[in-house]
Order: structure tokens, then sequence, then C-alpha cells
């Protein structure tokens, strides 16, 4: 017997769930009187009668029962074998807030290493100058530079870092093969808003008479004074992870062996519940320990 037509077959398998004409009809957009008749001539190709008709609703004959489980089980699997093969899932999103230098420079060229390993994850990256709260509700994770004291519960460090004086080569080699340090940083520097206090630090630090060097621009983030004085012209003290690109590129050069600990960090923080979400615990456990991923854990510090 060749099988009947899947339209029969589809009203057939609604009027048994419902025990109902009327109701199979709602749910497939159709009129009682087109769900009848489908299944009249599907009782008409199979030679038996399905349906009991009763003065209000319909019942299933012995026939019709034994029929009706293995149909609905096979418009069961053939609704799982669509969803499963060619449904277009949404990925699952981790919206992410870090500075501007820390997000270019930090995190940016990692991210390839977290997406080969959560393929499924979505990172929406934003960023700030800075950033001591969470103020903005569709931030999951805020990378921030401080001590660590807010007000959140959920912070771990990502590093400890050092600074290092930099200045592009030319203007190194414009004071001689070796340049002194009161020398160049007489032509002029550029601080980072919020960090100026670092140059006498580092003065105090290393015991250097240092007379107040002359400030010719300011930069509100790591990243401004880098490209400042990748261009030619004055000195910066910056932490080394966000140097390092420059240095290996040859664009900066670091003239002195000095390197100062640096008192702040970058922190991770997350929005109380994070832990409901799979992805973000997921972005959490990598930047926190991206050795597991197979990267190197050599995060930075500053702001």
């Amino acid at each position: 017997m060749r099988i009947p037509h899947v339209t029969w077959l589809r009203a057939f398998e609604a009027a048994a769930r419902h025990s109902s004409f009327s109701d199979a009809a709602g749910e497939l957009h159709l009129t009682p009187a087109a769900v009848s008749q489908q299944i009249r001539l599907l009782e008409q190709h199979l030679g038996v009668q399905l349906f009991h008709r009763l003065p209000r609703g319909v019942a299933l004959t012995d026939m019709g029962q034994a029929y009706a489980l293995p149909i609905r089980k096979s418009f069961s699997e053939m609704q799982e074998a669509t969803e499963g093969l060619f449904t277009v899932r949404r990925k699952r999103k981790v919206r992410v807030r870090a500075s501007i230098s820390y997000a270019t420079l930090i995190l940016a060229p990692r991210l390839k290493g977290f997406h080969d390993r959560h393929p499924d994850i979505e990172i929406e990256l934003s960023t700030a100058v800075w950033s001591d709260r969470m103020d903005d509700e569709t931030i999951d994770l805020d990378i921030r530079y401080g001590t660590g004291h807010w007000d959140e519960r959920d912070i771990w460090q990502l590093s400890h870092e050092v600074a290092m004086v930099v200045c592009h080569p030319d203007h190194a080699r414009a004071f001689g093969d070796t340049p002194q340090l009161q020398d160049l940083l007489g032509a002029g520097i550029v601080p980072v808003l919020g960090s100026e206090v670092e140059w006498s630090r580092f003065a105090d630090y290393f015991g250097l008479d240092l007379c107040p060097p002359p400030i010719w621009m300011k930069a509100d983030s790591s990243l401004i004074a880098l490209q400042t004085i990748s261009a030619g012209f004055g000195t910066a003290l910056i932490h080394e992870s966000f140097a390092q690109p420059f240095l290996d590129r040859g664009d900066l050069v670091s003239p002195f062996e000095y390197r100062l600990p640096i008192r702040q960090a970058y922190f991770l923080v997350a929005r109380e519940g994070y832990r409901k979400h799979d992805e973000v615990e997921a972005f959490r456990n990598w930047i926190l320990d991206p050795d597991a991923a197979g990267e190197v854990p050599d995060l930075p510090a500053e702001g």
C-alpha cells in the first residue's frame, strides 16, 4: 500500500491529539470541514475507520489509536531533524568593556584565541577612557584600572606591571649614541592623564635627581601617547605590555634599563549573577587563565 498523503496524516495526527476536528483545524489554519474531508480520504485510503464521530468531538478507534502513536512519533522526529540541521542558532554573547589602550593593545589581538576555543560565543567589545562602576546595563564584564576597591563583589586582578621610558629611535639618536635621561626628558614628555605622578615616583624610586620635565602634550590614554611619540618626538613613561608591540615593530625604543613597578593594575569585574550565564563564565575563565586555552598568560596593567 502506498504511503498516504502527508496532509491527510497531519490532519489525522492533530485531530487525534486534540480529540477534535475543530481544534485540529484551528492549529492547522484550516476549516473543520477541510480537516474532516482529509481524514475521510485517509480512512478510505487505508480502508479502516480511525475515529468514532461523537455528538461532541471524536474518539479514536482501536485501529486509530494504534496508528496515531507511530504517526506522531514520525512527525516529532521530522521536526527534530529539521531543527537540528537547518535552524540557524543565535550565538551567545558576552559584552565586555575595557579602556581603549587595553582593548586595542592587549585584548583585541588575543580574542581569536577565545573564538577558537568558543566559536559559538560572540564578543561585543566596547571601550571607555575611565570607568569605576557598572553604570551600563549592557555590560557583563568590565576591565578596569585601579586598586580593585570597588563596590562589586566579584573582582579578579589580571596582572602586575612595570613602566618603561620609550621614545622614537630617531628622537633617541638626536641626543648621541648614549643619550642622557635628563637631556631626553628635557626635550618634552607626553604624560598620560591621571598618571602624571608616575614621573616623580620614577625619580624617587631610582634615586634620580631629575628636574621636572616640560610637558608638550598630555594624552588621555596610553594608546594616544604611544601613537604621538611614534611620530618622532617626545618621551613617555608607558607600561611595558602596552609598549611591547611598538618595540617589536621598531617604532619605539627603550634607551634605559629602568623598570618602574606599578602599584595599580587591571582588574576584571563581573556583574552580579554572572554565574547564571555560561558564556560569561567561559570568558572569565579564559581571560584569567589563557594558558589553559593554549596562550601565554602575560596580561598587563595600567590606564
